[in-house]
């Protein structure tokens, strides 16, 4: 199996939405070190080798290998896996990936980021020429200048140095074919996932035209451009990368205010935001994020279930007016008026009577709301 799948590492909750990171040439998944355990609290992030990089097997691809090799792979990743519609971002050969996707398998999709990489790689010849000296020479030599291709002066990560050293010079060989032969620029307008842009301002390789080449042909596309950051912004710009992508794939608490919405209702939802300031602004965000975005998203428990357990909590700690809102939610939710009950019975055994006594006249006064 590791012969014929790409190598990769997974985290965040299986349960959580997926979200595949791939990496540049040249480079192993540790491009992502500094991205992916932060994206994994609310994705189940899987970040993924190149052939002959890391530890893939270098014989998964060969000479004359194109993009579309390259994203079978990934493709045959998610299925062995058990993944079939995800989110996708990649950096530089992993953008042109997640671009072949987008185009060729948008069934896949459900959103995209393309980092610092491009519809095209300035036509074949520097890359057949790059593939031919490797094969003569290998990877030493050309990893020498890795610093300049991949960073502003002065920084580095050696760790992706080495990875570049290390990588297997035929599968990389067969990785600059792939780009050589790559050009999707007259097929950008057929793009239809949600798509981000990432340039990194002072990047050489592709520079943030390339980027800007593509957000203006795919439709409602977005475009962020980072100062300070050159070729591998994940590793350079983390956390400028990271609120990217946030952004993106979470939108600005989006999918948390809808869920909020559903739950506790449009009449609650806003009165609160009417009532938010700017000392209360974040905290509004954090719950609509987290709260609603993340807990209450999470499929492992029904939103029934959530419900009868937020309404114990709530008597526990004698919550009465979160208690009512949530009581209504319960409703929104499909319990019953007797299931809520039940479950207030329940709390008179494990959080005590009077507790159990006032959520029964809070629920009683809510539940009359409906007659």
């Amino acid at each position: 199996m590791t012969d014929r799948l790409l190598h990769h590492a997974q985290e965040g909750p299986a349960s959580a939405p997926p979200l595949l990171l791939g990496p540049s040439l040249g480079t192993s998944y540790a491009l992502w070190d500094k991205v992916a355990p932060e994206l994994s609290a609310a994705h189940r992030v899987v970040r993924w080798d190149l052939p002959g990089h890391g530890g893939s097997a270098a014989g998964l691809i060969g000479p004359g290998a194109t993009v579309g090799d390259l994203a079978g792979l990934v493709l045959a990743l998610a299925d062995a896996l058990g993944i079939e519609r995800f989110a996708y971002a990649g950096v530089s050969l992993g953008g042109a990936v997640g671009l072949h996707l987008a185009v060729h398998r948008p069934d896949r999709l459900s959103s995209l980021a393309v980092i610092c990489s491009s519809a095209h790689f300035n036509g074949a010849r520097p890359w057949e020429e790059r593939a031919a000296r490797v094969r003569s020479e290998g990877l030493a030599g050309l990893a020498e200048g890795a610093d300049a291709r991949w960073f502003t002066p002065g920084f580095t990560v050696p760790r992706l140095v080495r990875d570049h050293r290390e990588a297997d010079p035929e599968a990389y060989a067969a990785c600059c074919d792939a780009l050589a032969a790559f050009d999707l620029r007259d097929r950008l307008a057929e793009v239809s996932v949600p798509t981000l842009l990432v340039a990194g301002r002072e990047d050489p390789a592709t520079p943030p035209g390339h980027l800007r080449e593509i957000a203006d042909a795919v439709p409602d596309a977005t475009l962020v451009e980072l100062p300070g950051a050159s070729h591998l912004a994940p590793a350079q710009r983390p956390e400028a990368v990271l609120t990217a992508l946030r952004t993106h794939f979470d939108g600005p608490a989006r999918r948390g205010m809808e869920v909020r919405r559903e739950v506790l209702g449009d009449a609650h939802v806003d009165r609160a935001q009417a009532g938010q300031t700017p000392f209360t602004a974040r905290f509004q965000d954090f719950i609509s994020r987290y709260a609603w975005g993340e807990i209450w998203t999470d499929p492992t428990l029904t939103r029934r279930e959530r419900s009868m357990i937020t309404l114990t909590a709530l008597v526990a700690h004698g919550h009465d007016d979160e208690l009512a809102l949530h009581v209504r939610a319960a409703r929104r939710n499909g319990l019953t008026p007797e299931e809520i009950g039940a479950v207030l019975l329940q709390t008179a055994v494990y959080c005590g009577v009077p507790a159990a006594n006032s959520a029964f006249a809070t629920a009683r006064r809510v539940l009359a709301e409906e007659d």
